[in-house]
């Protein structure tokens, strides 16, 4: 009953998978899985004794100190998670490249990160993304409903959709019990994150990348491979068709006329042009430019021209994902059409589970099926590594989140160590959170798992977007624009999603019954509506209430982020550290030698850092806040962004 619930089955069905017997059961898979395990457990260890993580700025920010090849690595670790290599191979398999269009439209959104947005909050001296909302407006509400929006989202689309993803790969290749195995995963992921710090996270995610990035490759390489090259492959994909269709309508089953363009009709395509071009980049400039788990990385590089590296080095690496993950979707559904494609609602729930449809298996599949001994745990440690990477770099900015957003709230006058044990006692109760929302992604978007992911970020960011753009761009917006503009946006938002839960989305075989009025709109075209409503609501609120003064502004805003003066804050800091304060003489007691191994263990030393006199901290406060550039390195990484944004335009042309 109970893995009924969670939609997993304790014992591996072997109903009609030629590959169901297939488990790592080799000396050569298992070498490279327990190697693969102890370096990296490695390099958190390392990462944990080298760097500070007894402060706020040691384990939230790395100590500000990070250059931009780990930052772009980071980027990149974090943003690809098992649910990109699971749900964009397996909406590849089921209609074509178009999501590659996905991957490809970040290479124009980093450049606006690293060059219109990170500055702005370098200048603000922020930590998190609600606490510069706090800055610009004023006020608690908005602080706190973007921290309480940013950890339903973490649990709705991230962790819960990885985790989900990566027990379906699991599922496939190790036929073990998938519940047990996702818990022992977050336990080792939660260890590392929980003891390191940033810093460890950053280290370990640029060496998940190198993984990802190798084991890709030699995938992909077997693959082509497999099909005879890109010509066959073309070819070979528009013929995919299973061979049990009974007597369900062919345009179920049959591959998309469309499958090789990136742009596609306006109105009959399955992800349409203007909605890929204009409702995208929203979702895109939320996710790149606003979400704590991306800029935090930015903010821990050690001045802005290695955050503009970090940036370009990102944007280089998205360029993969289309040769990575994409076509080995596509290649699966042409070498095992009668299971990635299958249409027949009692054929789907033999091969997989699901009567929805089959795709979702299509990478791991490829993965067991057509790596040899040691390649395949190689593969296995990818998906590892890319389930963990991502959750890792979650469950810090989310404990982040909670401990500077939330928890300073309920204790205006905690210390700093008791703000570093509610950060890491909450990454304990996100995950468990997140195990029990698995069963709703497991049936939402029709067993799509990138566009059940794409869709509720749709319905629930645009407003938050829309804040932050006209917040650092526009100074004349206030708070009350800016606070009912994002609740009137959430409204909206939520009659959507809550309208196609309840009615399911159905699938191509059975169609939802969801009034056309409310779900007939493609959720790329409702993201566009709801950003130009928001705004609206935003900029015609704030015009009619009074304006935020100057001098309240000063360097939070694009048109003021040079000025000089002394900016007065609309409010004061909720929570500073307390340690100072606590200068009376008292004789401290010897802590026992396993309070002091868990101590330092968790990054807890009972070590005072020196006090700094007035104009030592003015000084430090000046250099973590300086965006100055040496002219070489600006000019080269400038260089790199005209680069990267004229290849972004010819591949989008190219494959177009």
């Amino acid at each position: 009953m109970f893995g009924d619930y969670f939609g997993f089955s304790f014992v591996r069905s072997n109903a009609g998978n030629s590959t169901s017997n297939v488990v790592l059961n080799n000396p050569a898979d298992i070498s490279v899985i327990v190697i693969y395990f102890l370096v990296v457990l490695g390099v958190g260890v390392w990462a944990m004794v080298r760097t500070n993580r007894a402060t706020v700025g040691g384990f939230f920010l790395a100590g500000r100190s990070m250059v931009w090849w780990p930052i772009g690595a980071s980027l990149f670790a974090s943003n690809i998670g098992s649910g990109h290599f699971v749900g964009i191979a397996g909406t590849a398999a089921a209609g074509g490249i178009a999501i590659g269009g996905f991957e490809w439209n970040a290479l124009i959104v980093v450049v606006i990160l690293g060059w219109l947005f990170v500055p702005i909050y370098i200048k603000a001296g922020v930590v998190t993304m609600p606490e510069y909302l706090k800055k610009r407006f004023g006020g608690q509400r908005i602080r706190i409903y973007l921290s309480v929006l940013s950890l339903f989202l973490y649990v709705f689309t991230k962790i819960s959709a990885d985790m989900f993803s990566g027990a379906i790969f699991i599922n496939q290749a190790l036929g073990l019990n998938i519940y047990l195995a996702v818990i022992l995963l977050l336990m080792i992921t939660a260890l590392y994150t929980v003891t390191g710090g940033l810093a460890a996270v950053i280290y370990t995610d640029t060496l998940q990348t190198v993984i990802m990035l190798v084991g890709s490759f030699i995938l992909m390489g077997f693959a082509f491979n497999e099909v005879g090259g890109y010509e066959k492959f073309q070819e070979g994909f528009m013929n995919a068709v299973p061979s049990v269709t009974t007597n369900i309508s062919a345009e179920c089953y049959e591959p998309r006329a469309d499958s090789f363009h990136i742009f596609r009709n306006a109105i009959t395509g399955d992800l349409p042009w203007p909605g890929l071009v204009f409702g995208l980049t929203i979702q895109a400039g939320w996710y790149w430019c606003t979400d704590q788990v991306i800029v935090q990385r930015c903010l821990s590089a050690k001045n802005l021209s290695h955050v503009k590296g970090g940036c370009i080095l990102c944007g280089y690496l998205k360029l993969l994902p289309m040769f990575l993950m994409v076509f080995p979707g596509m290649i699966s559904r042409i070498l095992y059409a009668d299971v990635v494609a299958c249409v027949d609602p009692d054929e789907c729930k033999k091969y997989c589970g699901a009567s929805v449809g089959c795709t979702n298996i299509a990478y791991p599949k490829l993965v067991v099926d057509l790596m040899p001994n040691g390649l395949r745990g190689l593969m296995l440690s990818v998906m590892l590594a890319s389930l963990m990477s991502s959750l890792t770099s979650i469950f810090n900015s989310a404990s982040t989140l909670f401990t500077m957003d939330i928890y300073t709230k309920i204790r205006r006058s905690a210390s700093e160590k008791e703000l570093m044990i509610a950060g890491r006692v909450f990454i304990l109760v996100l995950i468990g959170v997140s195990i029990a929302w698995i069963p709703v992604v497991q049936s939402a978007q029709s067993g799509q798992l990138f566009d059940y992911i794409q869709s509720i970020t749709s319905y629930l960011t645009p407003p938050v977007a829309a804040v932050f753009m006209l917040a650092v761009f526009c100074k004349r917006v206030n708070e009350a624009g800016a606070f009912f503009g994002l609740t009137i946006g959430l409204c909206i938002g939520l009659c959507r999603m809550i309208a196609e839960f309840a009615f399911g989305t159905g699938s191509c075989v059975t169609p939802s019954k969801c009034p056309t009025i409310i779900c007939g709109v493609h959720y790329l075209y409702f993201s566009i509506i709801l950003f130009v409503i928001s705004c609206i609501i935003i900029v015609g609120i704030s015009l009619m209430t009074k304006p935020i003064e100057d001098k309240h502004l000063y360097r939070l805003c694009w048109s003021l982020r040079n000025n000089e003066e002394e900016r007065v804050d609309l409010e004061q800091d909720d929570w500073v550290d307390n340690n100072n304060s606590m200068d009376i003489e008292e004789p401290e007691e010897e802590p026992g030698f396993c309070k002091k191994a868990v101590m330092c263990f968790c990054g807890l030393e009972q070590k005072k850092a020196p006090k700094l006199t007035p104009e030592e901290e003015e000084e430090l406060q000046k250099k973590l806040t300086d965006t100055s550039e040496m002219p070489l390195w600006r000019n080269v990484v400038n260089a790199n962004a005209i680069i990267l944004l004229c290849v972004a335009v010819f591949l989008h042309g190219f494959f177009g």
